[in-house]
């Protein structure tokens, strides 16, 4: 695709304009309450191709699906009483559950990655859901930007990494969590942490009654697993209390810093501020670094994403 990126507004319209190019098997850049997404009718095979290509993602890495409701859900996957358990307790929003596929999916085998189980969610955001609906199909949409780049929160961070490369980005504003969703296992023994994000691992283990395993990170089986990710252009120094030479900082709590994620020390609103507040640091061209976050509910998210930031590339 040689063309501009089409801008559409969240309008009825705009939405409309939306579903009828993933009916088309184009690529469209959607708003959800965690990160944009970059979709495409997961039941064709050459729209999900385009996503690989688009982002420059190893097809390796598999993609989440997204769909309107539950019911929706369980024609994909073979359900369990815990996904029950945590679909009444956390859908719509930002939980992702990996179960056995359904050998009658009708997905394309891309979506999965040829693995027997698939990432599934039910956002939260209403213009997503809105366009799922109207599509009534369902969407595979791994975040909107090149892969293993910073994530985009705005239509602006979508844009700037991937003009021209797709057919539409559906512009809704900044996405309020600001963290891709947290991803849970359920094809083993017991509930497994695939991936911190948006949703505390607290408050899922809470809803289960029981914790959760972790997993050891040695296979891909979920999104968001590789090692090096969500990473600027610029290296990344952890666990700073101060800028070094050449050096801009980002800060969390009463510090003086060049961006702060929350001066008043509010996890949230630095989960909600991270990747926007990384892309501005990084136009700066210079070594960023990051003052501690505390590792507890959405800090561990947070902390995740920023140490495969700062991984070797």
């Amino acid at each position: 695709m040689t063309q501009p990126t089409e801008t559409l507004t969240a309008t009825p319209q705009g939405i409309a304009r939306a579903a009828r190019l993933l009916q088309d098997g184009a690529l469209v850049a959607l708003p959800t309450e965690t990160v944009y997404g970059l979709g495409a009718d997961a039941r064709n095979g050459e729209a999900v191709a385009g996503i690989y290509a688009a982002k420059g993602r190893p097809s390796f890495n598999p993609l989440i699906v997204h769909l309107p409701d539950t019911e929706t859900a369980k024609r994909y996957v073979q359900w369990t009483d815990e996904a029950d358990c945590l679909a009444q307790a956390f859908w719509p929003g930002a939980l992702t559950l990996v179960l056995p596929l359904r050998p009658d999916s009708g997905l394309s085998s891309l979506v999965t990655a040829g693995l027997p189980s698939l990432a599934v969610r039910v956002p939260a955001h209403p213009v997503m859901r809105q366009v799922l609906q109207a599509l009534d199909g369902p969407v595979a949409a791994p975040s909107a930007n090149p892969s293993g780049k910073i994530s985009a929160t705005t239509a602006a961070h979508v844009l700037a990494g991937l003009d021209g490369k797709i057919a539409a980005v559906l512009d809704d504003g900044a996405c309020s969590v600001g963290l891709e969703s947290t991803i849970i296992g359920l094809t083993g023994p017991r509930p497994t942490l695939l991936r911190a994000g948006g949703l505390p691992s607290e408050a899922i283990e809470a809803a289960l009654g029981q914790t959760l395993e972790i997993v050891d990170g040695a296979e891909i089986i979920a999104p968001g697993q590789l090692a090096s990710h969500y990473a600027p252009g610029a290296a990344v120094r952890l666990d700073a209390e101060t800028a070094g030479p050449g050096e801009v900082l980002l800060g969390f709590g009463t510090m003086i810093c060049d961006l702060n994620l929350s001066p008043a020390g509010d996890l949230t609103e630095a989960a909600a501020n991270l990747f926007d507040h990384l892309h501005q640091l990084d136009a700066t061209g210079q070594q960023i670094a990051v003052a501690p976050i505390p590792n507890h509910g959405l800090g561990r998210a947070i902390n995740d994403r920023l140490a495969r930031a700062a991984a070797p590339r």
